[in-house]
């Protein structure tokens, strides 16, 4: 009952930095607007907002990952820019399907996002029954390569991070 009562206060910070980042104004009354605001979505939805509760198995991962996201953003960037700059004749685009082993919402939704910010990478569609991802490629070299890469860098440390 008292959770029903008060909604969570997660969610009310996050809907607040959301609110003052949108309105570009940090002023008390806009603050306070936003808390209302936060308060008040966050009372209506509640706990209801994720299917899957968040569960954190080994949060310090995160910074692993991400710096492995970084450096392949980096990286990836270098390649395209060699591409795009080159003859087109060479690019070698194609669609490839990476089989999942997550069903967790919170972690294919990071995978969906690590995939698609690396530049060359794009998530076109996850199958209705999550266990596929189709992602469209700018260059393919070695479709057995890329799908391990993707498996073994982003999705088993984000199965490890959300405990799945």
């Amino acid at each position: 009952m008292l959770k029903r009562l008060f909604p969570p206060p997660w969610l009310t910070l996050v809907l607040l930095v959301c609110w003052v980042l949108l309105m570009n104004d940090v002023s008390p009354g806009n603050v306070l607007l936003g808390f209302v605001l936060g308060a008040a979505i966050a009372f209506r939805v509640g706990e209801g907002l994720w299917l899957t509760p968040v569960r954190f198995g080994r949060p310090w991962l995160l910074a692993r990952l991400f710096a492995h996201v970084l450096y392949d953003i980096v990286a990836a960037n270098l390649e395209v820019a060699l591409l795009v700059l080159g003859p087109t004749r060479r690019l070698r685009p194609a669609f490839i399907e990476v089989p999942l082993d997550s069903t967790h919402e919170i972690a294919l939704t990071s995978l969906i996002s690590i995939v698609s910010l690396s530049p060359g990478t794009l998530c076109a569609e996850l199958s209705d029954d999550r266990t596929r991802l189709v992602v469209h490629v700018l260059d393919l070299e070695d479709e057995a390569a890329l799908v391990a890469s993707i498996k073994s860098r982003y999705e088993a440390p984000l199965m490890e991070i959300f405990a799945c």
